[in-house]
């Protein structure tokens, strides 16, 4: 059964996940995913963690039930493994694998793969203990899995200060230039679908550099592969910002163009390198190869009409 917590607001200026977290027995973080599951409403509407509060303002969070512990168990899933030492592992995650368990996929994610490595207790209450940084379900490519709860929180710390160097490969429809382009606007989860993401003012800051590195085709057929650097890690980002800037993601079936006729199963994004700076053993850069399914779909599209010296690394 669901609780719920009805507050009015005494001072208004706070964030409301500040607000709640001092005003309740409910964490920050637990009440910053509360907000972006649509659970936390002020006067009726949902909003994000960083909404700043007024005086006299109703504040309702709806608590879903605690899952139990019994729930996380270590499952048989064969997952890639990059590099392994006693602070990390990290994988190449394939499309289709959940990262954390969740409403819909209570088992056979990520986390399940791993828990038979990892000691980490921080967040093992919601399911997603060792997990610092996320990809979409359907993203392929490199990711850092934390081991213990001191490797956790330096590699969160890192994710914080904006330290991690991410960097994807995403095929779109059309073409940018030569030029690199950077898309700085806010993201806020949609109101009438909480499962999107929009560009709004009020959202959160989201920054995104890109270029081209290869194109086929011409006219509406026209397709690039772009070396892409979040440089901010909001929800679904990437595939927001270049839809934003209209290249869609080829085979994105939520931001991605209409009569989409790629023929691809998920869109066409991987994360391709990951620095990042381990407890023991520095700094170090991790690649995971393009997907076997994207290689093959660009295998379709034949020679590339340019390219920059980059490709060779993909190719």
């Amino acid at each position: 059964m669901t609780d719920t917590i009805t507050l009015r607001v005494d001072a208004g200026g706070q964030r409301v996940d500040k607000f709640l977290a001092d005003h309740s027995l409910l964490s920050r973080s637990a009440i910053q995913r509360l907000a972006r599951d649509g659970r936390v409403r002020v006067d009726g509407a949902a909003v994000e963690p960083a909404y700043k509060v007024r005086e006299g303002q109703e504040l309702v969070v709806d608590v879903p039930p605690t899952e139990p512990d019994v729930l996380l168990r270590a499952e048989d899933i064969a997952v890639d493994v990059l590099y392994e030492d006693e602070d990390v592992v990290v994988v190449n995650k394939p499309a289709g694998l959940v990262v954390h368990p969740a409403h819909g996929h209570k088992t056979g994610t990520l986390v399940n793969a791993m828990l038979g490595r990892i000691e980490s207790t921080t967040g093992r209450e919601s399911g997603r203990p060792g997990i610092v940084h996320r990809l979409d379900k359907d993203t392929s490519g490199v990711m850092v899995v934390a081991k213990t709860d001191v490797a956790q929180l330096a590699l969160g710390r890192q994710l914080q200060a904006k330290r991690f160097a991410k960097e994807y490969l995403a095929l779109v429809w059309g073409d940018p230039g030569e030029m690199s382009t950077v898309v700085e606007a806010p993201l806020l989860r949609d109101a009438e679908d909480r499962r999107r993401m929009v560009v709004r003012a009020g959202g959160r800051d989201a920054v995104t550099r890109f270029e081209r590195i290869a194109a086929w085709g011409g006219g509406n057929d026209r397709a690039t592969l772009l070396h892409v650097e979040p440089v901010t890690g909001r929800t679904h980002q990437i595939r927001v910002h270049l839809a934003y800037a209209h290249f869609p993601i080829v085979g994105d079936p939520v931001y991605g163009r209409r009569g989409d006729r790629s023929g691809l199963a998920r869109q066409f994004l991987h994360a391709w390198r990951l620095t990042v700076r381990l407890p023991h053993a520095g700094e170090r850069t991790f690649t995971a190869p393009l997907a076997p399914d994207l290689v093959a779909y660009l295998d379709t599209l034949g020679a590339p009409i340019s390219q920059k010296p980059l490709f060779a690394e993909v190719a």
